[in-house]
C-alpha cells in the first residue's frame, strides 16, 4: 500500500507547519521528517534492519566515503494540471522539512506527498505558474541536496553492532554544511551554548572561540570517520614520537585544509566581525622550541594529506618553553600562559589514562616453570591523561590525531592532611605530578633539573607505549603481528627510553621472553638523528637512571652486554673500539648512558636529515656503527609543508602562482613550481612578483612599527635572521657585520651616502634559559639596535630590530616579507635547517654557508641564485687546529674593538663574547669566515641595485623549491622505513 501525505491548505514552512502523513491508513502529524509515529517508526526500523544486512562499506583512505550519492536526483513532470516532483535521496532526519521549506521559498503549495522506495514524490501547485518552471525547481532542490554529503557508515565488528546502530548513524548521516548560513548558525550556537554568552553581544575573542568550536565540529566528524576506518581496516600504523610539536595557530590552517576559508570569512563578516581580527585572538600552542618541533608539525600535516594511518605522540606542556620578554636588552623568561583561556582544538580524554611509575626497586620472583619474573615496585606513580588534537589533511577526508599527555596525580587531594592543618602536604602529590608536564626543557644545570627532564621523557614514552600496545591488543590475540602493524619513529634521542619501556611491557607485563621481545623491538623502532655535534648527543648519568627507572637500567645493561658480546663474536671488535661503541660510557664523573647509541642498537633504520648531514654522521659520530651496519643508515632530507609556509601565510603569492601555473595542484605537488622558471625573465611577471613582494613587506613593516613605533624604509633590503640563538648559528657574526656597516656609513660624506643600499636588519630567536653566551648575544644585538636606530645622522640607511618571543605566527609574517635571509652556521654544524626552505619558497634570497640543506637548495635553485660564502665542512677540523695562529682580518678586529671600547656600552658584559671568538677558542670559526661573509654582503648590495636581476633570482628561488616539501620527505619515510 502506498503511503500518502495530503495538505488541505497551502504550503509548509519549517518545522512549525505540520504536514499530515497518511501511512498504512493512519494519519499522523510530523514536525521533523518521516518517522515519528509508531507505525512510521516500525517501518523505518524495518528499512534500517534491511539495510543492516548489507555488507559494510569498504574503502581506501582518501576516497569518497559516502553512503549513496548523498546528492540525490530530482525529476520534474509538469505535463499535467499539477506538477509532480520526484526526489530520489537517502531518507534522513529533516529531509521532508528541508524540501518543504524549498517549495515555500519558491511560493509553491504542496498538495500531496508520497513516500516511494527511493525517496519522496510531491504534487505541487502555484498561482503564478512558477510550478511550470521545471528547471528552476530542479536547480533549487539539487542545490540543497548537494549541501548534505553523506558520512560513511560506521564499520563495526559483529560484537559491536547493536539494534540502534542504524538509528545512531541516521541521526548524523550527513556532514555539517559549509554554506554561509549554516556556518553562522553553528557559530551563534556555540556563542550561546558553549560559551554561554548572549548571541547579541560578544567580542572578537568570543567570536574566535565560537568559530573555532564550529570548525572543530567539522574536524571531529572527519576525525571520527578516519579512526573508524582505521579500526576496521587494521592497517600498519605509524606512530611519531616527539618531545616537541611546534604547531602554531590552528584556526586558519584548518580552514585552509578543509577548503572553507571563504565561507567562514563571509559568515563572520555577516555577523559583524573581521576574520583577520578574530583569528588574532588565537594563541600559539606552546608545545615546542624550534626546528625540531616545527618539523614534527609539518610531518603531521603531510601524513594527513597523504592519507597515512598515522598518529603523533607528545606532551601537553602547560606553560610551554617560556615567553621571551626583552627588557633593557636582556632576555627575561616568563611562563607562556597559552592555556589560560582554554584551547578549543583539543579533546580531553579522561577515560584514556595510564599509570606511569618512577623510583622504587625491582624484585625477582621465580614461577613454577623456572622463569624469572621481574616486578617493579614503584616508589611514585602518576596518571597520564590523553588530550587529542585533530590534524586535517588538505582537501581530503583524512584527519589524523596528535595525542598529548598531561600528568595528573593518582590522588588529587589528601583530605586527612588538610583536616590536620597540613595544607601544603594535602596538595603536594598534585603539584609533584603536574610539574612533570609544566615546562618544555626545564633548565638542567641542577640535578633536580636533569631528573625532571628524564622524568618527562619516560612519562611521554611510557604512556605512549601503553596506549599503542592496548590498541594493538584490542584486535590481536598475540604479539606475532606487532611488527607488521606498528612502526615507531623516534624524533631525535628524547623518546629513546621507549626502547627499554617496550621491552619491559613485553617481558614483565605480557610474559614474552627476552629473545622474542628484542626481535619485536628491533623491528618497530626507527631513529632520526638531528645533530652532528658530539657534545649535543644526549647522555644521562647511570646513577640517575638507576634511581628514577631501576627496571629500565637493568634492561639497558642487558642490551649493552648482549650488544658487546655480538661485537666481539661476530665482528671481532675489542679493546678501545669496544669501549667507544658501548652504550655505557665510563667518564671521570661516573658512568653515563649514551641515548643515541641505545637508539642506534635497537632501531632497524637510522636516518640523517640532509645529504651532507647523513654523510657526516657516517664519517664522524657514528662511524664505528656504520662500519658494521651500513644498511641501517639512510638520508631523509627534511621538508616543510607548503600549505602553511606558502599557500596560507602568503595569499597574494599563492594567487599569483596559481594564476600563472593555471592550477592550484602545486599545493599538494610542489614540484610543479618549476613551471615558474620559464617566466623568470618576463618583465610583466617580474612586476607582478614585485607587487606581491611589496605587499608582504608592508605586513612586516606594520609588525615592526607595532614593536618599535617607527616607520621603516620600504625601499630597503629586509635582511632577516630568525632562529634559536646559538653560537654555531652565528648571530654574533651577523651583528659584527652590522657594526661595521654602521661604522662605514658614519664615516661617509653625505654624497657617498647617496650610494648606500639601505638595510632593515631583523633578528629574532630565544636563548635557552641556562645559555649565558646566547643571552649576551641578545644583549649585544639590542645595544647595537638602540645606538643605530637613534642615530639621526644615518636616518633610514640602517635599522636594526630584535623581535622578542619569536614564534610560528610571527614567522608567517616575517618570512614572506623578507628580501634576504641569513643561514650562516659554520659548515658541518647544522643538521639541515628548515627555515632556509621556507624563505626560499617565498622568494627570499639566501646568504649562507654550504651547510645542512643549503647544499641541496643550491643544487636545486642554482648557487648563482644564492650568496654562498665560507669554508667547506671538510676544511673545518684542520682550521680549528690552526685557528690560534690565524692572522685575523683587520675588519673583524675593528668590529671587536668597537665593542671593547664601549661604543655600544656594556663593554665588560660583552667581554666573554669577545673571549669566545679569540684565538683557539673561536670554535665556530667566525674569524675564518668573516672576510668571505663581508664579500657576500657586498654582492647583495650590488645585485639589489639591478632590480630585474634580483627579481629573476627571487622567482627562480621559489621555482626551485619543489624538492623541499615535507610531502616528499614523508613519502620517502613511508616507502623506505615504515613500509606503509
Amino acid at each position: 500500500m502506498k503511503r500518502v501525505a495530503t495538505n488541505t491548505r497551502g504550503s509548509v514552512r519549517g518545522p512549525h507547519a505540520p504536514v499530515a502523513l497518511v501511512r498504512r491508513g493512519k494519519a499522523t502529524t510530523s514536525r521533523k521528517g518521516l518517522s515519528l509515529d509508531s507505525s512510521t517508526s516500525q517501518a523505518s526500523s524495518n528499512r534500517r534492519n534491511r539495510r543492516a544486512l548489507a555488507p559494510p562499506l569498504r574503502v581506501k583512505m582518501g576516497e569518497d566515503r559516502s553512503v549513496g550519492s548523498g546528492e540525490g536526483d530530482v525529476q520534474v513532470d509538469n505535463s499535467g494540471d499539477v506538477t509532480v516532483v520526484t526526489v530520489s535521496a537517502n531518507d534522513r532526519p529533516g529531509l521532508l522539512t528541508t524540501l518543504s521549506s524549498c517549495f515555500e521559498d519558491m511560493k509553491l503549495s504542496i498538495e500531496k506527498v508520497e513516500e516511494t522506495s527511493r525517496g519522496l514524490k510531491f504534487w505541487i501547485s502555484g498561482d503564478d505558474k512558477s510550478a511550470e518552471d521545471a528547471e528552476h525547481i530542479r536547480a533549487v532542490l539539487c542545490k540543497h541536496l548537494v549541501g548534505e554529503k553523506a558520512r560513511p557508515y560506521a564499520m563495526l565488528s559483529e560484537s559491536e553492532q547493536k539494534e540502534s546502530s542504524r538509528l545512531l548513524y541516521s541521526l548524523l548521516d550527513s556532514y555539517l554544511k559549509n554554506d554561509v548560513l549554516s556556518i553562522q548558525q553553528s557559530i551563534v550556537h556555540h556563542v550561546e551554548f558553549t560559551l554561554a554568552r548572549s548571541r547579541y553581544k560578544f567580542d572578537d575573542r568570543e567570536a574566535y572561540f565560537a568559530a573555532a568550536h564550529s570548525l572543530r565540529d567539522r574536524l571531529i566528524e572527519r576525525w571520527n570517520d578516519t579512526q573508524a576506518w582505521l579500526r576496521y581496516k587494521d592497517p600498519k600504523r605509524v606512530y611519531y614520537l616527539s618531545m616537541e610539536f611546534l604547531m602554531g595557530r590552528t584556526f586558519l590552517n584548518a580552514l585552509s585544509n578543509l577548503g572553507v576559508i571563504v565561507p567562514y570569512k563571509e559568515a563572520l563578516h555577516g555577523l559583524g566581525y573581521d576574520m583577520e581580527n578574530v583569528q588574532q585572538a588565537e594563541r600559539d600552542a606552546a608545545l615546542g622550541n624550534g626546528g625540531l618541533g616545527r618539523l614534527a608539525s609539518c610531518f603531521l600535516d603531510s601524513m594527513a594529506t597523504l592519507n597515512l594511518p598515522a598518529w603523533g605522540y607528545g606532551i601537553r606542556y602547560e606553560y610551554g618553553m617560556f615567553r621571551q620578554v626583552v627588557s633593557d636588552g636582556f632576555q627575561k623568561e616568563q611562563p607562556d600562559y597559552w592555556l589560560t583561556f582554554g584551547y578549543p582544538w583539543e579533546v580531553e580524554r579522561p577515560h584514556v589514562a595510564y599509570p606511569v611509575k618512577f623510583y622504587g626497586h625491582v624484585s625477582v620472583h621465580e614461577s613454577p616453570d623456572g622463569r624469572q619474573n621481574f616486578i617493579w615496585n614503584a616508589g611514585e606513580e602518576v596518571t597520564a591523561v590523553a588530550y587529542d588534537n585533530p590534524i586535517p589533511g588538505f582537501k581530503t577526508p583524512s584527519t589524523i590525531n596528535l595525542r598529548l599527555w598531561a600528568a595528573k596525580p593518582c590522588q588529587e587531594f589528601n583530605l586527612e592532611a588538610f583536616n590536620t592543618g597540613d595544607y601544603v602536604s594535602s596538595i603536594i602529590e598534585k603539584q609533584k605530578a603536574e610539574t612533570i608536564t609544566s615546562v618544555l626543557y626545564p633548565d638542567d644545570k641542577t640535578f633536580e633539573g636533569k631528573e625532571l627532564r628524564l622524568k618527562q621523557q619516560h612519562f611521554m614514552v611510557s604512556a605512549t607505549l601503553q596506549d599503542i600496545v592496548r590498541r594493538y591488543k584490542e584486535q590481536h590475540d598475540s604479539f606475532e603481528d606487532f611488527p607488521e602493524k606498528v612502526a615507531m619513529q623516534l624524533n631525535d634521542t628524547h623518546p629513546t627510553l621507549g626502547i627499554p619501556e617496550l621491552m619491559r611491557i613485553l617481558m614483565d607485563e605480557n610474559q614474552l621472553g627476552w629473545t622474542k621481545s628484542w626481535e619485536i623491538t628491533t623491528k618497530v623502532f626507527s631513529f632520526t638523528n638531528h645533530t652532528v655535534l658530539p657534545e649535543a648527543l644526549e647522555q644521562w648519568p647511570v646513577s640517575l637512571v638507576e634511581k628514577l627507572l631501576p627496571r629500565h637500567m637493568q634492561i639497558i645493561y642487558d642490551i649493552n652486554w648482549r650488544f658487546l658480546q655480538e661485537l666481539q663474536k661476530n665482528h671481532g671488535i675489542d679493546g678501545d673500539k669496544l669501549g667507544r661503541m658501548s652504550i655505557i660510557l665510563d667518564t671521570e664523573y661516573g658512568k653515563m648512558v649514551r641515548m643515541a647509541y641505545l637508539a642506534l642498537v635497537a632501531s632497524h633504520t637510522v636516518n640523517g636529515v640532509a645529504a651532507i648531514h647523513s654523510q657526516l654522521i657516517k664519517e664522524t659520530i657514528f662511524k664505528d656503527f656504520h662500519d658494521i651496519w651500513p644498511e641501517k643508515f639512510q638520508n631523509k632530507t627534511n621538508g616543510v609543508t607548503q600549505r602553511r609556509w606558502l599557500a596560507q601565510c602568503n595569499p597574494p603569492l599563492n594567487k599569483l602562482i596559481t594564476e600563472k601555473l593555471g592550477t592550484e595542484a602545486w599545493i599538494t605537488h610542489l614540484d610543479l613550481l618549476k613551471g615558474l622558471a620559464e617566466y623568470a625573465d618576463d618583465e610583466v611577471f617580474q612586476q607582478e612578483w614585485a607587487d606581491v613582494k611589496k605587499e608582504a613587506k608592508m605586513k612586516l613593516a606594520h609588525l615592526l612599527k607595532g614593536l618599535s613605533g617607527e616607520d621603516v624604509n620600504m625601499d630597503a633590503i629586509f635582511d632577516v635572521q630568525v632562529k634559536r640563538i646559538h653560537e654555531y648559528k652565528r648571530q654574533f657574526m651577523n651583528i659584527l657585520s652590522v657594526i661595521l656597516r654602521y661604522d662605514r656609513i658614519k664615516s661617509m660624506s653625505p654624497e657617498e651616502r647617496k650610494n648606500v643600499v639601505p638595510r632593515v636588519v631583523v633578528i629574532g630567536g630565544k636563548a635557552a634559559p641556562g645559555y649565558d653566551l646566547a643571552k649576551r648575544i641578545i644583549k649585544l644585538i639590542s645595544a647595537v639596535s638602540e645606538r643605530v636606530n637613534k642615530d639621526e645622522e644615518i636616518g633610514n640607511l640602517l635599522k636594526v630590530y630584535f623581535i622578542p618571543d619569536y614564534n610560528v605566527s610571527l614567522a608567517e609574517v616575517i618570512i614572506p616579507g623578507s628580501d634576504l635571509n641569513q643561514q650562516i652556521s659554520t659548515a658541518g654544524t647544522e643538521a639541515s635547517g628548515t627555515s632556509n626552505m621556507k624563505f626560499a619558497m617565498n622568494g627570499s634570497l639566501i646568504v649562507g654557508t654550504m651547510d645542512g640543506a643549503n647544499v641541496e637548495i643550491a643544487e636545486e635553485i642554482g648557487e648563482e641564485n644564492m650568496f654562498i660564502f665560507g669554508v667547506r665542512a671538510n676544511e673545518v677540523p684542520a682550521l680549528r687546529e690552526q685557528r690560534e695562529y690565524l692572522q685575523v682580518d683587520p675588519q673583524f678586529q675593528h668590529a671587536i674593538n668597537l665593542i671593547q671600547s664601549g661604543h655600544f656600552g656594556w663593554a665588560d658584559y660583552f667581554q666573554p663574547l669577545i673571549d669566545s671568538i679569540t684565538g683557539g677558542r673561536d670554535y665556530y670559526l667566525l674569524a675564518n669566515d668573516f672576510a668571505s661573509y663581508l664579500q657576500a654582503q657586498e654582492r647583495v648590495d650590488t645585485e639589489w641595485k639591478d632590480k630585474k636581476k634580483w627579481l629573476k633570482k627571487s622567482i627562480l628561488s621559489t621555482a626551485g623549491s619543489g624538492k623541499f616539501s615535507s610531502d616528499r620527505t614523508i613519502k620517502e619515510y613511508a616507502e623506505d622505513i615504515w613500509n606503509v
